[in-house]
């Protein structure tokens, strides 16, 4: 399925929970793989608010992308994030959904915050 970019130019992004590894199967804690780098997966919240509203969105990323020290509360900048649309049937039962994904995350330096950069 396409994947579509998310211009973040405007908004102001926080750390709602920390890097958590992305699991393909919590019945056996196997961590998901990046394909194309081989890094595991980590799901990180963040709160994005633009033009006066916020919402909170899972984030999948490689965990070479995530800076360790990211810490709820902390303003960060988002590399690459990418938005698509998914869908699957298990037992009869068909899910959908928006999944999120990026590139990196990293701290805000107080100087870009200064400058409204995001």
């Amino acid at each position: 399925m396409p994947s579509f970019k998310i211009d973040l130019s405007t908004a102001v992004v926080f750390v709602a929970t920390p890097p958590t590894p992305k699991l393909v199967s919590k019945q056996t804690g196997e961590v998901a793989i990046d394909r194309e780098t081989g890094a595991p997966l980590v799901t990180i919240g963040l709160l994005i608010s633009d033009e006066g509203e916020g919402n909170l969105y899972q984030v999948t990323v490689p965990s070479t992308g995530v800076d360790e020290s990211l810490t709820p509360g902390m303003p960060v900048s988002v590399i690459g994030l990418k938005a698509r649309d998914w869908e699957n049937t298990f037992n009869g039962t068909t899910r959908h959904g928006i999944s999120f994904r990026a590139v990196a995350i990293t701290a805000l330096m107080p100087a870009a915050m200064s400058n409204g950069q995001g």
